[in-house]
């Protein structure tokens, strides 16, 4: 875990803060790359993940925008309310999993609100390596648009496209003519609400794009109707011993009040943080982070979040 004071806190845009987190002994940072994202320990018990959009190549600071969410758990109203500059927080090191894929020869960039925070840094290092890309920034308002000024002002302005969803003169986003006919070499990178992921990986997905090619980053799990979840059961590989999992009780939460270390970040199936390898069983799978091929592979699953189709699951635990 990592010190950090908050140097700086700005109102960037209608209902978004930013952060700047510097060493709280001064020094330097841990590295990262575009697509990182730290846990920050905002209270007891009160844990939440925010993605970072500062170049990578800047070791003195992490920058981070939080939206205070209508719907939030807590995370965020408390960052915007309570989190003040000079404060002390504890965070975790940088980890990725939404990296840039660097044998591609042309990145897409989609964000949606929010989503800009990692396709900024993403934009960043692109731009710092000379690559081919373009970035789509959607948002419903120039007062709701995050690092609007930045994003116009940068080494790369002429690789942003902005598309505000207000007024008159909205400018759509025609993501089926902008993802037509993709190449081996493309890659597309998106982020941000649930409504504009689908419409994104939609057009994507109508468009042939390749899986392997499509990197996505929920902020926040779509909700879903399953009815009532029916209790089973979770082996552990290595001791033989078997946890009963109520209809009420996640797989994670049984094993972790049982004293079984599994790493997890989200708890809501989005991070991929908590995978773990199934050896015998059918899972049901609820994340959003495994893409369908290895969903039906059946041979890992989120314990944050996913079930059992049968009556037993073994873990490699």
């Amino acid at each position: 875990m990592l010190q950090v004071r908050v140097t700086r806190k700005t109102r960037e845009a209608e209902g978004i803060c930013c952060f700047e987190l510097c060493a709280a002994d001064g020094g330097e940072l841990p590295p990262f790359e575009a697509g990182a994202h730290i846990d920050v320990h905002i209270a007891a018990g009160l844990t939440r993940q925010y993605s970072l959009c500062n170049h990578p190549e800047e070791r003195h600071r992490y920058l981070i925008g939080v939206l205070d969410d209508p719907a939030s758990r807590g995370g965020s109203r408390a960052m915007h309310e309570q989190v003040v500059q000079g404060q002390t927080l504890e965070i975790s090191e940088p980890r990725n999993l939404f990296a840039l894929d660097h044998q591609g020869t042309r990145h897409l960039l989609f964000a949606g609100g929010i989503g800009i925070t990692p396709i900024l840094a993403m934009a960043c290092e692109l731009s710092h390596r000379g690559a081919d890309f373009e970035l789509h920034y959607c948002y419903r308002s120039q007062e709701r648009a995050a690092f609007i000024d930045l994003l116009r002002n940068s080494p790369f302005a002429g690789r942003v496209h902005l598309h505000d969803d207000s007024g008159a003169q909205a400018q759509k986003l025609d993501a089926a003519t902008l993802l037509a006919n993709p190449d081996a070499g493309s890659h597309l990178y998106v982020c941000g609400p649930g409504g504009f992921m689908g419409y994104i990986l939609g057009a994507a997905e109508d468009a042939g794009w390749p899986e392997a090619q499509v990197h996505r980053e929920f902020f926040a799990a779509t909700p879903t109707e399953h009815g009532a979840d029916a209790p089973f059961e979770v082996e552990l590989a290595s001791s033989g011993k078997v946890f009963h999992i109520p209809s009420d009780r996640s797989v994670f939460e049984v094993l972790d009040e049982a004293g079984i270390e599994i790493e997890t970040s989200c708890e809501q199936g989005i991070c991929g943080s908590c995978i773990t390898r199934v050896l015998q069983g059918i899972p049901d799978h609820r994340d959003q982070f495994m893409t369908a091929a290895e969903h039906a592979c059946n041979d890992q699953f989120t314990p944050c979040c996913s079930r059992a189709r049968s009556p037993r699951l073994v873990l490699d635990l």
